[in-house]
């Protein structure tokens, strides 16, 4: 099994199987990729210096996010709105700002782009990488200046769309127990993430797809 995995990492085939998975989808119909939900998550890596070479992982980094330090890394998806389905990630030390990964989570087509707080400025950040999109992403309020009702109304709003991405999370942390690093290094991460998240997508549509094979 650890030679078939080094094979895979090798020659990059994790990133391949989620594109030949994606490609599988769009052609049974399943992927509308009109609009983008785009979300992060961090994944923890064990952050103890017990261990042969006496320090932690250096492709992890420590972030904070709320009271809280955490140490791993993260995981961008960008998500189709309608079916769910994840047809494009990246992969970063958690310390990388979920805003700074924008332009690898956007196919181009998109009438229009989803998002938390996090991602507030990159509107033309969107528009450069898909010309047709509105800019959907949550504002966020300041100690100066707190959010109107009108505001705080059309984020609620918009969150009822943006919330469809915390079940694709969910899935590959609860499903395929994807909550914590297997391997060190980003790279082998990596590898392992494109494939935990083509498997996502076929478990998500697996009726669907058996549906289809009957008729």
């Amino acid at each position: 099994m650890c030679k078939f995995r080094h094979l895979l990492e090798a020659h990059d085939l994790g990133k391949r199987i989620f594109r030949e998975v994606d490609a599988h989808l769009q052609s049974k119909g399943l992927r509308l990729a009109e609009g983008t939900i785009m979300d992060a998550t961090i994944i923890a890596a064990p952050s103890s210096t017990k261990n042969k070479e006496k320090k932690r992982d250096p492709d992890m980094h420590q972030v904070k996010k709320g009271n809280q330090y955490y140490f791993g890394m993260k995981v961008h998806i960008g998500v189709d709105k309608d079916s769910k389905l994840v047809h494009s990630l990246a992969t970063t030390a958690a310390n990388v700002h979920d805003s700074r990964m924008v332009g690898d989570l956007l196919h181009g087509a998109e009438k229009g782009v989803w998002g938390d707080s996090a991602y507030i400025g990159k509107t033309e950040t969107i528009q450069e990488k898909a010309p047709d999109a509105v800019d959907n992403t949550n504002k966020r309020g300041s100690r100066n200046r707190k959010l109107t009702d009108e505001e705080q109304s059309h984020n609620r709003m918009l969150s009822k769309t943006r919330a469809k991405v915390e079940h694709v999370f969910l899935i590959a942390k609860r499903v395929f127990g994807f909550t914590k690093v297997r391997y060190k290094g980003l790279k082998k991460n990596t590898s392992h993430v494109h494939v935990i998240f083509a498997l996502s997508n076929l478990y998500m549509v697996r009726r669907l797809l058996l549906e289809m094979d009957r008729a």
